[in-house]
């Protein structure tokens, strides 16, 4: 299989779609289950469609995922990190993350997190690690609900979008 590259990379990533919500659901139902995402719902799907952003394969399928869903006024949330394994390593999560970022800039978030289990990952995109007591409304919002509450595993990271330090 060969390497996209990066002009076929942003070519392949869009705005999901109603088409898209069975094939998100099916794509997100592993890692929901092994606990590495917030379970998706195809309620919270169809509710947050909105919020995703999609990378197609060469064939049209769904193989990353990424949303940006608005916390508060400032603040942003990158959740849902999902690539294939047959894709990752390619910059396809970054290319999504990328994505979240500038549509969270258009929408004039300052501040976007995320809760994740590969903080080395976030670190070299530029986001810092933080306390989680910092983001209550993540808490209360969706934390809350999770079987892991409150003895949560995951790092809280944090980006500046005002001054973004993303590696090259």
């Amino acid at each position: 299989m060969t390497k996209p590259n990066n002009k076929t990379l942003l070519k392949s990533i869009r705005k999901a779609l109603i088409k898209d919500v069975e094939e998100i659901f099916s794509l997100a139902g592993r890692p929901g289950r092994e606990g590495l995402i917030l379970p998706l719902t195809r309620m919270d799907l169809y509710s947050r469609l909105r919020d995703y952003y999609v990378w197609l394969d060469e064939k049209g399928r769904i193989n990353g995922l990424c949303g940006l869903h608005i916390s508060w006024d400032t603040l942003g949330e990158i959740r849902s990190l999902i690539v294939t394994e047959d894709y990752r390593g390619r910059g396809i999560g970054r290319k999504l993350v990328e994505a979240c970022l500038a549509e969270a800039v258009e929408l004039g978030l300052t501040q976007v997190f995320a809760l994740t289990y590969r903080p080395d990952y976030f670190g070299y995109l530029g986001f810092g690690e933080v306390d989680k007591s910092i983001l209550p409304q993540k808490i209360w919002m969706d934390c809350i609900h999770c079987v892991k509450f409150p003895q949560c595993d995951e790092v809280a990271m944090m980006l500046d979008l005002e001054t973004p330090e993303v590696n090259p």
